[in-house]
């Protein structure tokens, strides 16, 4: 974060300058007492557990001179004469606040990035393809929603010249509150799921909410969407602002074909804009990633980006912890997909268990989250589809991966199938179960923390 005046800081929040200087500075802002540094701001929120108002003096022992708080601190004044408190009616609003302000004062192409699915590697690949001509930056991890963005935001260096931000959201009015802080040049939007579809009750809600991603566009905005993807057609996200579309249909502004998919391999694809045409690469499993790629191809090209520069970059983006990422035991191939799962994103997870080379296919398949009154149909058309694409053994785990077995027992046969409660109870049997050859898919929701299977398996001698 650039240098910013407590008077600067105090104007941006609302805030009232209880005691301190206000030509002091600030370089950095941490809601973490046990890591916040001297020169930072320290954000103490409330949270439905905890207030970290309470933990104001760790985070002055640790040299932080700078708080924002919402409500008058318990601390000796004797003691703390020397440090600036900022009193605000809301922490986590201030948060906010200041980060619309600092971004507002940065001159950058700024893309924001939402949908059901794919949004984390679609992020990853504008990384590396803005990276081959811009100095840019992004969310790290998972920090996509109404603290973390804010968070990725003042962490920003000054000179950054293309900020990509991931936008999630569970709820209406979510992207809306994200769009607002980043105001940005270029939204994407993956595709529209059913992910979060119990807390939205419809996919045509799930579109709204995504759509807030247009909110702030002005004339100059550019919304990019893969056309093929059922909701995200032309004529349904067309508004007062450039639409620019990818797809295989031959209609879009940039054409995908010829993808050809080599499982742990990688992918290979195609995309012609325009009289351009060029042949791309991934190192990334997934026939999925050629339409997250080519949204990402798209807003680099907008951006003055070429082709070719698109291609080098996306030959260095790298797999994400968790997310399809394929590590070898015992001469086993574990695809370990647990970050978090929605029925296309199991689907999408189970062809490249298909067409990754081993003897045995075996799916382990957890719970998926958040998926309202039919939940159990949604869990059993993913068990129709493992049995479907050849998986040899499926495992099925939590209370709704039940009807992910039953799904697959109509056409694998009981044999194939195994079912456990909970994933302690597969952990007690899995080494007996998988042998050198095998090739594992394990995925399920976030809280199922199928991570923990994957870690069992590459502890095995």
């Amino acid at each position: 974060m650039k240098r910013l005046t407590i008077e600067e800081i105090t104007a941006a929040i609302g805030g009232r300058l209880l005691q301190g200087e206000p030509t002091d500075t600030a370089t950095g802002v941490s809601t973490d007492s046990r890591k916040v540094e001297a020169g930072e701001l320290f954000f103490p929120l409330i949270g439905e557990q905890h207030d970290a108002h309470d933990f104001i003096p760790q985070a002055l022992e640790r040299g932080c001179r700078t708080i924002v708080l919402s409500r008058q601190p318990e601390i000796s004044s004797d003691k703390y004469s020397n440090i600036n408190l900022i009193l605000v009616r809301d922490t986590t609003k201030a948060l906010q606040d200041l980060s619309a302000y600092y971004l507002s004062q940065l001159s950058l192409i700024k893309i924001g990035v939402t949908g059901s699915t794919g949004k984390t590697s679609t992020k990853e690949m504008l990384y590396w393809i803005f990276s081959e001509k811009y100095k840019a930056f992004r969310n790290v991890g998972n920090l996509n929603n109404h603290i973390g963005l804010p968070l990725t935001v003042l962490s920003l260096p000054e000179d950054t010249e293309a900020g990509i931000f991931e936008m999630g959201m569970s709820e209406l009015g979510e992207i809306d509150l994200l769009s607002d802080i980043v105001r940005p040049n270029i939204g994407i939007i993956t595709n529209i799921g059913i992910s979060h579809i119990e807390n939205l009750g419809s996919r045509e809600n799930i579109l709204k909410a995504k759509m807030e991603i247009t909110n702030y566009f002005d004339e100059a905005g550019t919304l990019i969407v893969n056309e093929d993807s059922d909701f995200l057609s032309r004529d349904m996200v067309s508004g007062n602002y450039r639409t620019v579309t990818t797809g295989e249909t031959g209609r879009s502004d940039f054409i995908l074909s010829n993808i050809n998919d080599y499982g742990e391999d990688g992918i290979e694809f195609t995309i012609e804009f325009k009289e351009a045409v060029q042949s791309f690469r991934l190192k990334v499993p997934g026939r999925h990633n050629a339409y997250n790629g080519a949204l990402a191809v798209a807003a680099g090209v907008l951006c003055g980006i070429t082709m070719k520069e698109a291609a080098a970059g996306l030959l260095k983006l790298e797999i994400t912890d968790k997310r399809l990422n394929i590590k070898g035991k015992n001469g086993m191939k574990i695809i370990d997909d647990t970050y978090n799962a929605s029925p296309d994103s199991m689907k999408a997870a189970i062809d490249v268990l298909t067409v990754t080379k081993g003897f045995r296919k075996i799916a382990i398949l957890a719970d998926m989250f958040e998926l309202g009154e039919n939940a159990a149909e949604f869990h059993r058309q993913v068990g129709r589809y493992a049995a479907d694409h050849s998986v040899d053994l499926l495992f099925a785990v939590g209370s709704q991966a039940k009807y992910i077995a039953a799904g697959a027992k109509e056409i694998l046969g009981a044999d194939k199938i195994h079912y456990y409660e909970t994933k302690e109870l597969l952990m007690d049997d899995i080494g007996s179960m998988i042998s050198s050859g095998d090739v594992i898919l394990l995925k399920g929701s976030r809280g199922m923390a199928m991570d923990q299977v994957v870690k069992k398996i590459m502890e095995m001698n």
